[in-house]
């Protein structure tokens, strides 16, 4: 892995970490909700334990192009209130997963909601009648073999699968294990009581942040021993930041391939990233060449940005700070509303700098933090990162 240069080298307060401001920059809830929506059994301690979890999964598995009418619907021998199909060739019935039942279902047009209200029979025999009747007469399976053989996905013909265990293996060169082992790591946690971001923390299964289900992985870490100074606080201590990513898959077809790098401040325990600045993000749908621009396009840009110098992040802040675009309130005001904000909004934007930073804003990068905390207070997710994205508009625009 390439070396990365670390800014203005930051002493940490002892064994507790660094002092950090939240207030600044967006508040991104992502990894939070992924966190918050995981049972144990999605939970892993390292990516050693995630890859071999969806690698092992991926050797059982199976893909094939099958024509629709050749499928057969029948009653379990064991349940006849569950569902099998025959698959052409097939020696013995698959079992579809819930997520394959409703992709099944929407591929020939029918309600899978409906459908699973229906009796098993009469929900096979209208099930049946959408394949035999269905237009683009071929579908893509993937089985899984697992004690018994689970249909895990249908598929257009033209799906073109990322495997969870290769997302895995990208962010294995850059994270080795995803401890320790490397810069990169399991975050640590933020104290709210005294303002200290901890990177420390003993990874278990409710501080974690590497999960994978049937349909899925999501994968977080941070470089956090490593904190980069970019300005000082309006008390003279450094704004202190981290690198971290995230990144998601699904190999049935349930989500994007995607991944997303920026700068933190903070992780707190419900795992919210706090004070995030520069966010990018790449997805690549599942689509014909998706593996070709996975290889080419998505794995070197994490390779990039892991093994990148934060230099040109520094110099962004800080020519954002010194860019003074306002002197008097009616260069505020005007300021503010050539760039779309209200009276209203640009009242408010300037409050919170007032408030937070103890004057009235002056440079880009104060406007820049008016209106992120300005879109913290957004109840409407939509309201919320139209906002944020036009204070981010506004800070890739320094020159």
């Amino acid at each position: 892995m390439g070396v990365v240069e670390v800014l203005d080298p930051v002493q940490p307060m002892g064994a507790g970490g660094w002092k950090v401001d939240v207030s600044r920059g967006e508040r991104n809830g992502r990894v939070s909700s992924e966190w918050f929506n995981r049972p144990d059994d999605e939970r892993y301690l390292s990516l050693d334990d995630l890859w071999a979890n969806v690698k092992g999964r991926s050797e059982r598995s199976r893909s094939r192009v099958v024509q629709t009418a050749n499928i057969r619907v029948e009653a379990a021998r064991d349940n006849p209130e569950r569902l099998h199909l025959m698959l052409p060739k097939a020696q013995e019935p698959v079992a579809p997963t819930h997520w394959a039942f409703g992709q099944l279902a929407s591929i020939v047009g029918a309600p899978a909601s409906y459908l699973r209200q229906l009796p098993a029979p009469l929900a096979g025999i209208n099930l049946q009648y959408g394949l035999t009747n269905h237009r683009a007469e071929q579908v893509k399976t993937f089985e899984t073999e697992d004690g018994r053989t689970e249909l895990r996905a249908v598929t257009g013909p033209d799906y073109g699968r990322i495997h969870d265990f290769e997302l895995v293996e990208a962010v294995q060169r850059i994270a080795g294990n995803g401890t320790g082992d490397t810069r990169w790591k399991v975050p640590g946690v933020l104290d709210w009581s005294t303002g200290v971001y901890n990177p420390d923390v003993e990874i278990s299964r409710d501080t974690t942040t590497l999960y994978a289900s049937d349909r899925d992985v999501f994968l977080f870490l941070v470089d956090d021993r490593n904190p980069i100074e970019a300005g000082r606080l309006p008390d003279g201590s450094p704004d202190l930041y981290f690198r971290g990513f995230y990144c998601w898959n699904s190999e049935v077809g349930a989500k994007t391939l995607g991944m997303a790098s920026f700068y933190l401040r903070a992780v707190c325990q419900n795992r919210n990233l706090w004070g995030v600045e520069d966010f990018q993000e790449i997805r690549i749908r599942h689509s014909k060449y998706a593996a070709s621009r996975f290889a080419h396009e998505a794995a070197p840009a994490l390779t990039r940005f892991a093994n990148s110098s934060p230099q040109g992040f520094v110099n962004g802040i800080k020519a954002a700070r010194q860019q003074i675009v306002a002197r008097s309130d009616e260069d505020r005001a005007d300021f503010l509303r050539k760039r779309g904000f209200s009276k209203a909004e640009s009242g408010k934007i300037i409050e919170k700098v007032l408030m937070e930073e103890g004057r009235l804003p002056e440079s880009i990068f104060d406007f820049v933090q008016g209106i992120t905390r300005l879109a913290r207070d957004k109840t409407q997710q939509d309201a919320r990162l139209d906002m944020e994205g036009r204070a981010k508009k506004l800070l890739d625009r320094v020159g």
